[in-house]
């Protein structure tokens, strides 16, 4: 019962065990065999000492005891085990196999997620994360059926990418990019965490992602591409006058910084603040007057000198940009 219990809590967005991977069907099962591997030794080396202990009460002899240690609580862990191992091996060759499908690199940074889209073959070699292609943060969509290749780094400290229901954890290191191939089997939408602790925000630090067939992957893609329409408005105008241009890029407009999130279509993603609010005017309203009431340890300062009225006309811009 008690175990029941505690698999009831296994049952989430984020659970291993609802695999819809290539990556994650492999890691249950290897997960399984181990489970069953090691129940199958405690199972025996139990046996044994019951039998020992129990069953048999007359005095072994010397042989006897050396036998029944040797084979039971040495070769046969040992064997069971190195089945297990090689196991696990043959696993790996189909994980590593590289990817078809996209290209994406994705830099984790203090404390939210910077993605780029098509990024070139070329780049994939650099020792540096590149940083090109269509950029977007902290909502990843990829293929259904397609290994996509993920690129992961970090600018300044060690966080860890990791989306259960895909596939296994990589750490993103600063100076090194590592790589992970995911090959999604099922659509939806999958959450994702930083899996290493990187600083005060660590337990905001979420993601989504949403697995689509390549055809809305590709169009997703070039809508991402595409600028934002830089017609006049009260909330724009607001935008670029307070300095948010600085930090935040609004591609067609004159908002060029890079040292925050690009909101070229903040609007089309599902959250705000890597997952901290749902989507809505009245959320980005809160993050920009309070950002660090709402994520503890953001970097982006907080706006609340600037009226209302005016936090409410860019807020209202922002989530238009779709």
């Amino acid at each position: 019962m008690a175990c029941a219990a505690c698999l009831s809590a296994c049952r989430s967005p984020q659970s291993t065990f609802e695999a819809a991977g290539t990556e994650s069907d492999a890691v249950n099962t290897l997960f399984l065999a181990m489970a069953a591997g090691a129940a199958l030794i405690w199972l025996v080396v139990m046996g044994i000492s019951l039998y020992a202990t129990r069953a048999h009460r007359d005095a072994y002899s010397e042989r006897a005891g050396i036998r029944l240690i040797v084979w039971g609580g040495v070769a046969f862990p040992v064997v069971t085990l190195t089945l297990l191992l090689g196991f696990g091996l043959a696993l790996m060759p189909e994980l590593r196999r590289p990817g078809d499908g996209p290209r994406i690199a994705i830099s984790g940074e203090r404390f939210w997620w910077r993605i780029f889209y098509d990024t070139s073959a070329e780049a994939g070699v650099q020792r540096s994360l590149p940083r090109s292609g269509v950029e977007s943060a902290n909502e990843l969509w990829l293929p259904v059926g397609q290994r996509s290749e993920l690129m992961l780094g970090s600018p300044d400290v060690v966080h860890s990418f990791w989306v259960p229901a895909l596939g296994g954890k990589v750490d993103m290191i600063p100076g090194r990019v590592t790589r992970l191939v995911l090959e999604p089997t099922r659509e939806g939408l999958y959450n994702g965490v930083c899996a290493e602790f990187c600083g005060t925000a660590h337990a905001q630090m979420a993601f989504r992602v949403r697995v689509v067939q390549p055809d809305v992957f590709a169009a997703y893609v070039a809508a991402q591409a595409a600028p934002a329409a830089d017609r006049p408005d009260p909330g724009r105008d607001a935008f670029l006058a307070h300095g948010c241009g600085a930090c935040h890029a609004v591609r067609g407009t004159q908002a060029l910084g890079g040292v925050g999130p690009d909101l070229t279509h903040l609007g089309s993603r599902t959250t705000i603040g890597a997952a901290a609010l749902p989507m809505s005017a009245d959320a980005i309203a809160r993050f920009i007057a309070a950002p660090g009431h709402v994520k503890q340890g953001v970097e982006m300062p907080a706006f609340a000198m600037v009226p209302q009225g005016e936090i409410a006309s860019m807020a209202a811009w922002l989530e238009g940009l779709k």
